[in-house]
This record gives C-alpha cells, sequence and structure tokens, in this order.
C-alpha cells in the first residue's frame, strides 16, 4: 500500500510537471537548441541515411508537430515539438550534405584532359612554385563533347608539373574576374587522414570544392584569356588593395600582415610568422575574427552617430541611436565582405543583425536567448560551422563573459570613477578581467581543439588585442 501511494505520488507528481506552463523564452531556447541538437547529431554520422527512412522521420517529425501544437505551452507538448525539431533538423542537414555530396567529379573524367570555361573567384594566391586559385566553371567539354563537373574546383597553375615546362606557368597574372579557358586535369578531393591533422577532405567540403586539379602547361593545351572583367567586383577590388599593400610597404613580413588584417588575405603571411603568433597565443587576431568586426561595426556606427545628430530632419525621422545600429551593422557586413567574407566574419555579422533586429524591434530578450538565435542563424546558413572551433570558441567566450558579468554585478557597488586616470584604471581592470575569463575558461577547448596552450598567451594577448584591434587595424583600413 505504502509503495503503491508512492507510485501514485510520483506518477501525480510527474503528470503535473508535464502540465506545467512553458514561457514563450523557454520554448525558444528549447527549440533553438534542438534544432542545433538536431544538426550536430546529423555531423557525426559516418554515412548519410537512405531517402526512405529520412522521409518517414520528417512525416512523423511534422505529425507531432501537429499533434503537440495546442499543448506547446506545456512542458509535454514543448518536449514534442524539442523531438520534432531535433528530427527536422537532423533530415534537413542530411538533404544538404546529399545535395552538395551529389556535385562530385564522375570517376571516368578523373585524369583525363578537360577544357573548362569559367571565372577566377576569391583571392589567386602565388607561390615559388605557381599560383593555386578557386574556379567556378562556366561550361567543361571532353574531347569536344559536354560533360559535367563540379561548379567550384580547387586549381593549380604550377611551373614544371608537365615534361617539358619548367618555365610554363601562368602565362599572365592571374585576377579575381578573369575568364579563362583551360586545359586541365582533376581528380577527386582527398587529404592525408592523419589522427589530430588538418582535415583537408572536410575543409574543401565545407568551402564546396568538390574536385581538384592542375592546369596543363605544354605545347598545345589550350589557356586562353577570354575577359578580364568578367564579374567578382569585391575579388577585384580585395586584390587591387592587397597589390597595393605588396607596392607600398618594402617589408614583406609587414606586407603580409597588414594584407591580412585589411582584406582577409592570410595566405601573405609567412608561415615563420604564424608559427610565431601561434606559439604566443595571438593567431586569432591574424585572421578577420569577430573581434575586428565587431571594432569595425561600432566605429561606423559611432561616426554615423555623431554626424546624425548634426541633422535634424533625420533625427525626426529616426532616432539616432538607431540609425547608428543599422550602420554598424551595414558597416560590418562591408568589412565583412572586403575581407573575403569568411565563417568567423559571417558569424559575427550574423550575431549583430540578430541583437540590432531585436533591439529595433523593441524586444529585449535575454541574452543566452539572443546567443542561441545569432547560433541558429550561423547553423541554417551554414551547418558545416559546428564542425569548426571558431564557431564553439565565440560562443564560449560570448557565454563566459556574459557569466561573469552577474557574479561582478552582484558584489557591493563600487563608487563612481572621477578622473581621467580613474577610468583609464577601470577600463585596465576591466581588459584584466576578462582576458582572465576567456584565458582560463577557453583553455579546455583549446586543449580539445589543438591539443595545446600558450603559456605566455595571456601576457602577450593583454599587449596584442589593444594594439592590433584598436590601431594597427584601424591605421590600415584608413592606409587602404
Amino acid at each position: 500500500t505504502v509503495m503503491r501511494r508512492s507510485l501514485k505520488g510520483r506518477s501525480a507528481s510527474y503528470t503535473a510537471a508535464m502540465g506545467a506552463p512553458v514561457g514563450p523564452v523557454s520554448l525558444g531556447l528549447l527549440l533553438a537548441l534542438a534544432w542545433l541538437g538536431g544538426t550536430a547529431w546529423q555531423l557525426q554520422q559516418a554515412a548519410l541515411w537512405r531517402a526512405l527512412p529520412l522521409a518517414l522521420m520528417v512525416l512523423g517529425a511534422l505529425g507531432a508537430a501537429a499533434a503537440a501544437w495546442r499543448s506547446r505551452r506545456t512542458w509535454a507538448g514543448a518536449l514534442v515539438l524539442a523531438l520534432a525539431t531535433a528530427a527536422l533538423a537532423f533530415a534537413a542537414t542530411s538533404g544538404r550534405a546529399a545535395w552538395r555530396l551529389s556535385q562530385a567529379l564522375p570517376a571516368a573524367l578523373e585524369g583525363q584532359d578537360l577544357v573548362l570555361t569559367g571565372v577566377v573567384a576569391g583571392l589567386p594566391r602565388p607561390g615559388l612554385t605557381g599560383t593555386r586559385f578557386v574556379f567556378e566553371v562556366e561550361s567543361a567539354t571532353h574531347r569536344g563533347e559536354p560533360v559535367v563537373v563540379p561548379r567550384r574546383l580547387s586549381l593549380g597553375w604550377y611551373r614544371g608539373v608537365d615534361d617539358g615546362a619548367l618555365l610554363a606557368g601562368p602565362v599572365a597574372d592571374l585576377r579575381a574576374g578573369q575568364r579563362w579557358r583551360l586545359t586541365v586535369r582533376l581528380r577527386q578531393p582527398h587529404g592525408a587522414f592523419n589522427p589530430h591533422g588538418f582535415d583537408l577532405e572536410l575543409w574543401l567540403f565545407e568551402q564546396g570544392l568538390r574536385a581538384g586539379g592542375t592546369v596543363r602547361a605544354v605545347p598545345g593545351a589550350m589557356a586562353e584569356k577570354l575577359d578580364d572583367n568578367a564579374g567578382r567586383a569585391i575579388d577585384r577590388l580585395r586584390q587591387d588593395l592587397r597589390d597595393a599593400v605588396y607596392r607600398h610597404v618594402p617589408d614583406a613580413q609587414a606586407a603580409g600582415v597588414l594584407a591580412a588584417l585589411a582584406v582577409g588575405d592570410q595566405a601573405a603571411i609567412e608561415r615563420d610568422d604564424w608559427d610565431l603568433f601561434r606559439v604566443t597565443g595571438v593567431a586569432h587576431l591574424m585572421s578577420i575574427s569577430g573581434l575586428h568586426v565587431t571594432m569595425f561595426a561600432w566605429l561606423f556606427g559611432s561616426i554615423v552617430a555623431r554626424l546624425w545628430r548634426l541633422w535634424p530632419r533625420g533625427m525626426l525621422a529616426v532616432p539616432a541611436p538607431l540609425a547608428a545600429r543599422w550602420a554598424g551593422l551595414v558597416g560590418a557586413a562591408g568589412y565583412a565582405l572586403l575581407a573575403g567574407w569568411g565563417v568567423p566574419a559571417q558569424r559575427t555579422v550574423g550575431m549583430i543583425a540578430v541583437v540590432v533586429l531585436l533591439r529595433s524591434l523593441g524586444l529585449r530578450w535575454p541574452l543566452p536567448l539572443v546567443l542561441l538565435a545569432a547560433a541558429l542563424a550561423v547553423a541554417l546558413a551554414d551547418p558545416w560551422a559546428l564542425l569548426q572551433p571558431g564557431f564553439w570558441l565565440s560562443f564560449v567566450a560570448v557565454g563566459l563573459l556574459v557569466a561573469s558579468e552577474p557574479a561582478q554585478a552582484a558584489g557591493p557597488a563600487a563608487p563612481p570613477v572621477a578622473g581621467r586616470l580613474g577610468r583609464i584604471g577601470q577600463a585596465v581592470r576591466g581588459g584584466l578581467r576578462t582576458q582572465v575569463v576567456a584565458t582560463v575558461g577557453l583553455a579546455p577547448l583549446t586543449m580539445l581543439f589543438f591539443q595545446q596552450v600558450s603559456v605566455v598567451g595571456f601576457v602577450a594577448n593583454q599587449v596584442a588585442i589593444p594594439l592590433v584591434t584598436l590601431l594597427i587595424t584601424p591605421l590600415a583600413l584608413l592606409g587602404l
């Protein structure tokens, strides 16, 4: 009798808990986590599911979501909706992966001489032995017959790749936006599969580069430039700016760093310099990271806010803070495009866009929900971003900094700071606290992803972050 009463009590408590109301914030958090969880679950699969199980999963998820929609304000309905959301995320990611895998190079075309017509995309990377570049294919033929090849290719135009072709590198300067007709030999993407090593095949998959190859450099092989300006205006501008940096900066090492900070050309930095930045823990500053994009958004928004207050009609139409927010978002997006629109820059622009949109609509979401909304936007745009260390480092760093703020605010109220020296001291203390939280909190993830932690990174970043972010990068952009 006692056991029966206990079980009945527990069952009643469980039923009451499942019927408890769920607020909109909790429901949003649960569904966002469910989508991210379903996406991450699919990314761990060794192979894609077949079409029939995926279709049954989608139908079951839609049916469960429809049945639970009316009771979504209770925990029982919210959990069913979360499971359905995770299943839909799994299926959507599987579909996108299947579509990308379908853009593979046919095995019969590997090692064959193909004539491709297309446009040079991105910044070509010149080297001592040749040039590597991304080629967007418009048409392809094999022995005069049209064939289908992946749209985006990673090509190399090397000296000495063919017999008697020691000096037969690119016949002209390869530039972004040029249209070429080339004879190439392609192969399916592959790379060394060493434990803890760089996964080249995964990186090519994430970039949408579904084949690689070399340009044929022998007599009779076709290499004809058809147009100097066939598109890719932003990439052409980036290359012009990179070349201008090299013309005006005599020190090659300094020019490489400035080109990386200004236009996102990380390949311009020499390997020895990368090793130095890595062991000192400042390598994150040499790429266009969220820190740079956020700084530019803040700077651009501040300038627009100050100018906006000088325009009375504009102030009557749109408040200065609102104009500054949207101007900061536009500035961040423009800088991210100029820097090559890499995944870290995309992630930061997405986060800024979520915050600006919420503030413009007058919504005051809790910051954890804002972070999850930004993570959800990134995952929807690029599911494979969840496989990149930068995704987790960025969001965990922001989460740690946010979580450390209430503890500081809960302490005794600090006296108001007076004077310039007091404000400088407060800024220094805030910077040190931020650096301690980020360094200690991210150390486990850094060990997990990179198998190393820089011992001197804390001290080096105290100097490098303000120097690079607030002085060198703005001056590099001003120099452009």
